[in-house]
């Protein structure tokens, strides 16, 4: 930011509208997801394809990652790709409220997937754009906080209009967050977005165009992050709902309330662990924030496979505040900081957001059908055992890594 005087003023205006959109666009892409498995449970669902429409939907939107990350580096209309997810958000969540049937609740999924896949590396940019290089770590770890200060706020009011109301208020509020994260967008000047920043060029640099697969095979640290992501992933992605549908088979008390506490409780430790990730990132680098998040992932896998009750979920939601929180910092600088100079950082996260997003949309149904056969018990510990393989292939790569990161 600028601290010029006559300046800040100016520039905490565009701050502002920056970080109400983080923290509206929470509950716009998470706030609906670990309450539609309860919902479909309700409406007759089993675990098995309530995991496979959710990884349908992931799959879809998994494959449009790295070409929304192309077109957001080649645009100057950023905002764009904020107001299409916005807009998506509302739709689906009246599609599901009208019909519950496979195929539609699959399209709806298929859609909103799409159109999210845009949202993540779209704010990367218009951050990039606004507060360049050198401000974009400080920035990124007060965006990330008011994202899960959003996810707090969704979670509180859905576990309580759902309990006063029922399940399709939590819709309802899903949709209103989708049109208040598309006011705050349009509350960002669209000049105040440097383009060239936004993608990662430096001042006089060369404009280019670069396929995100190419990125990210020419790109040493970039491809090992990517393959950790993935496996992390690929265990952590069904823990949340696989989770909420395990309370609700024992029956332990109102699922909606329950699944309310579990995103509550994990996105609260999120807002702190967010902000001590953008510290000790600016004095260790990112190699040991994303070390310590591995970690966390066996450690709840065990803890949720003997403890599924409401003591058990304070520890296991905890440990993903400190996994999730420790990744949305470090995973967006560190492709930021890699990539730094090249005009491809859109590309760029594009690229690790997809594998990182073939980790996650499997992860659903894989942890479904293994919790329908050998049940939930199980399930947890094999989707905790996938980070093992993360913590092997990041300690294998340290030097590559360290030096990737900017450390010794």
């Amino acid at each position: 930011m600028n601290n010029e005087p006559g300046k800040l003023k100016t520039d905490r205006s565009i701050i502002w509208p920056l970080q109400l959109l983080n923290f509206f666009m929470a509950d716009m892409q998470a706030g609906i997801g670990p309450f539609l498995g309860i919902f479909l449970l309700v409406h007759g669902w089993k675990s098995g394809h309530i995991g496979t429409v959710m990884t349908i939907g992931g799959v879809a939107g998994m494959l449009m990652t790295i070409p929304a990350g192309a077109m957001i580096d080649a645009t100057k209309r950023k905002r764009l790709y904020v107001l299409i997810p916005g807009i998506a958000t509302i739709l689906a969540s009246a599609i599901i409220l009208f019909s519950q049937n496979f195929w539609i609740v699959s399209v709806s999924q298929i859609a909103t997937a799409i159109a999210g896949a845009a949202i993540g590396p779209a704010v990367v940019g218009i951050t990039l754009g606004i507060v360049k290089q050198a401000g974009f770590n400080r920035q990124n770890g007060y965006n990330q906080a008011f994202n899960h200060a959003g996810n707090v706020a969704g979670a509180a009011l859905s576990g309580y209009l759902g309990m006063k109301f029922g399940m399709p208020a939590i819709f309802y509020l899903a949709a209103l967050f989708g049109a208040l994260a598309i006011l705050s967008v349009l509350m960002i000047p669209a000049k105040a977005i440097d383009d060239r920043a936004a993608r990662g060029l430096k001042e006089h640099g060369e404009q280019e165009k670069a396929s995100g697969f190419k990125v990210l095979l020419e790109c040493k640290p970039l491809l090992i992050l990517a393959a950790a992501l993935a496996c992390f992933h690929l265990g952590n992605g069904a823990m949340l709902p696989l989770y909420g549908l395990a309370a609700a088979a024992k029956n332990t008390g109102n699922p909606t309330i329950f699944v309310s506490l579990t995103i509550i409780i994990a996105q609260v430790v999120m807002i702190v662990v967010s902000i001590i990730a953008m510290r000790m990132a600016e004095k260790s680098g990112y190699w040991l924030v994303l070390f310590l998040s591995f970690l966390a992932l066996p450690v709840r896998g065990l803890i949720a496979a003997h403890m599924i009750n409401h003591i058990g979920l304070y520890p296991v939601q905890i440990l993903d505040g400190i996994g999730a929180g420790l990744q949305s910092v470090a995973v967006p600088g560190l492709v930021a900081h890699i990539l730094n100079g090249t005009g491809r950082v859109n590309i760029g996260q594009g690229a690790v957001m997809t594998v990182q997003g073939l980790g996650a949309s499997l992860s659903p149904a894989i942890g479904g059908w293994i919790a329908e056969g050998f049940g939930y018990n199980s399930a947890f510990l094999i989707l905790g055992g996938f980070a093992i393989v993360s913590i092997v292939i990041w300690l294998l790569h340290a030097r590559t890594l360290k030096g990737a990161c900017g450390t010794k």
